[in-house]
This record gives C-alpha cells, structure tokens and sequence, in this order.
C-alpha cells in the first residue's frame, strides 16, 4: 500500500489537472492511512496475549480458595491454634 501511495502523490505533483491532482491526493491518503492501520494492526497483534493460556474462571476461583486456605493455616501456625478439620 505504502507503494501505491507513492505512485499517487507521484502522479499528483505531476498533473497538470486540478481534479486529477485532487483525485490522487485523496487516494494517496487513504491508501498511506491503511498502510499505518496496517502496520498498528500487525504490532498490536503480535504483542496480543495467546488466549489459551488464559485461565478459566473456575480455576481463578479455585487457587484463590486454596491460597486463602494456605494463608489461614499459616496464621493458625503462627498462633499457635491447631488447624481447623
């Protein structure tokens, strides 16, 4: 795209036709706006996270019931009072 935005602003300096000039200027814009969408999107999506190592609620829940579980046996030892059955 970024090529063919080059060959429009090149025909646009050269016309000698307002409207052709006009024409081509537009073209080059839009087609040098898609090339820098283009290139934003390729960044983004190459620094997206990979969604199957995402976790799943139900096991967000579980290994926050069992490090509040870890956190309370720690706070019983500490104390002194036997664990809980």
């Amino acid at each position: 795209m970024l090529a063919l935005a080059i060959g429009a602003f090149a025909i646009a300096w050269n016309t000698t036709n307002a409207l052709l000039m006009g024409l081509f200027l537009v073209v080059a814009l839009i087609l040098l706006l898609g090339w820098i969408l283009g290139l934003y999107s390729a960044r983004v999506g190459a620094r997206a996270r990979d969604e199957t190592a995402m976790i799943d609620p139900i096991e967000l829940r579980r290994m926050r019931e069992q490090a509040e579980a870890r956190k309370v046996a720690a706070q019983q030892q500490q104390s002194g009072e036997p664990p809980a059955p």
